[in-house]
């Protein structure tokens, strides 16, 4: 009998739902990073860094 389990611990629906989660991060930001925090084979924290690039004009002076 399962009982509904990964092998991490977290229910099948967590890991969905953590999926869908760290994908839409990806999908939200041009310039930057995602880091997924695990500890003891458990993701315990993600991170978003999102980076701004300015275009600066040059003057045709």
């Amino acid at each position: 009998m399962s009982n509904g389990l990964g092998s991490n611990g977290l229910k099948t629906d967590d890991n969905k739902e953590i999926a869908l989660h760290i994908a839409s991060l990806l999908q939200e930001i041009r310039y930057g990073s995602v880091e997924v925090v695990i500890h003891d084979g458990r993701i315990v924290q993600i991170d978003k860094r999102e980076r701004f690039r300015i275009n600066e004009q040059k003057s045709g002076s």
